[in-house]
């Protein structure tokens, strides 16, 4: 995948352009987490693509070259409690404010996946599919995976009983069942608990 909408914006004269995604809006558990990405001018990125689409190996491989090979990444992280209190969509936006605000350089122009944006700073250009489309923005999909899902990893071995590793907190069968058996623990979204836990309510 090539620079090629970041090329075409620098052409008009924003020399820094950052891609924006993020993972996470979809669990029960774990934090929203979103990466704001500068690739260099005229590059080529070989596999990059949607984080989704990609292999968890090709995955591990492609972030540690982005982190090599970006002019400046960063990360933005929006705890549990916090998505409880401002809801999920709000909460990704505000990872994505807390992303683009710690990288290296600042950026003059946002390329922004999806169809909408709060909290952040114009010029911005918002793309439906960004990630499988442009290469900024796929690489800031794939710092975000990988940096969340290993998180979730180490949040499986304080909380084992929940299978956090196999589903990072994604409402799998199995994820649901642990919560009716063990009720949620620290990093649970209580606001996205609630038919589950009165499910299990009735139930007793």
């Amino acid at each position: 995948m090539q620079t090629t909408i970041e090329d075409a914006l620098r052409e008009e004269g924003f020399l820094s352009v950052a891609g924006l995604d993020e993972v996470g809006r979809g669990p029960l558990a774990g934090p929203v987490c979103a990466a704001a990405v500068i690739l260099p001018p005229n590059s080529e990125w070989e596999g990059l693509n949607d984080s989704k689409k990609l292999s968890a190996k090709k995955r591990d491989l492609l972030f540690e070259q982005i982190k090599s090979g970006a002019i400046a990444y960063a990360v933005g992280l929006i705890e549990p409690e916090k998505i409880d209190e401002v809801n999920i969509l709000n909460a990704s936006f505000l990872a994505m404010k807390q992303a683009m605000e710690q990288l290296s350089v600042t950026p003059d122009h946002l390329l922004i996946d999806g169809n909408q944006c709060r909290f952040l700073p114009e010029p911005y250009t918002c793309i439906i599919k960004g990630d499988s489309k442009v290469a900024s923005i796929a690489a800031a999909s794939i710092i975000a995976k990988v940096t969340r899902d290993r998180l979730m990893d180490e949040y499986d071995a304080i909380y084992p009983q929940y299978g956090f590793k196999k589903h990072k907190g994604y409402p799998t069968k199995e994820h649901i069942e642990a919560v009716r058996t063990y009720g949620p623990c620290p990093i649970h979204r209580r606001s996205f608990l609630k038919k589950i836990l009165e499910v299990s309510n009735e139930a007793k």
